[in-house]
């Protein structure tokens, strides 16, 4: 498996893998009504691709099928962090946020954080996030629990 930078190429598979997950994997702790909110079967390809070309996402590959991606911004924010729901428990996430810590640390940054959803929660907890707060987001009218999550480095 391979860390490597975002290519346009990529906009479709990562919106495929992010419904996927979202709907495979996030449904065991949020509800159908949550993940349609969050992961809608329409979701605009225009919308994703400038998202992408903005964030710049880190993919992880493996014999070139994209598994995973994860996005970290200038300030430590991680946004998105997704892994395939096919691969889960495979060391993907692991991968992704040792690339992160890595990258984030030679530019400079000497603080994490994230969003994390109630799946993704004991994920960053093992790997040395603290819970900053819980609380309640909200998309297309629909309400979710996520954590605050933070780590220094």
């Amino acid at each position: 498996m391979i860390i490597r930078e975002y290519k346009l190429s990529d906009t479709k598979l990562i919106m495929k893998l992010f419904y996927d997950t979202v709907h495979e994997i996030n449904i065991c702790d949020y509800t159908q009504e949550q993940v349609h909110a969050w992961a809608p079967e329409n979701m605009d390809y225009e919308v994703w691709h400038k998202r992408l070309q903005a964030k710049l996402p880190y993919i992880a590959e493996n014999n070139g099928e994209i598994v995973g991606f994860a996005e970290l911004e200038a300030d430590g924010h991680i946004d998105c962090f997704y892994c395939h729901s096919k691969y889960q428990g495979k060391g993907i996430g692991s991968k992704l946020l040792i690339h992160i810590e890595s990258t984030a640390k030679l530019q400079g940054i000497k603080r994490l954080y994230t969003e994390a959803s109630i799946t993704a929660k004991r994920f960053f907890e093992k790997r040395g996030f603290s819970v900053v707060r819980e609380q309640q987001v909200e998309r297309q009218g629909v309400w979710f629990q996520n954590y605050v999550m933070e780590k220094y480095l």
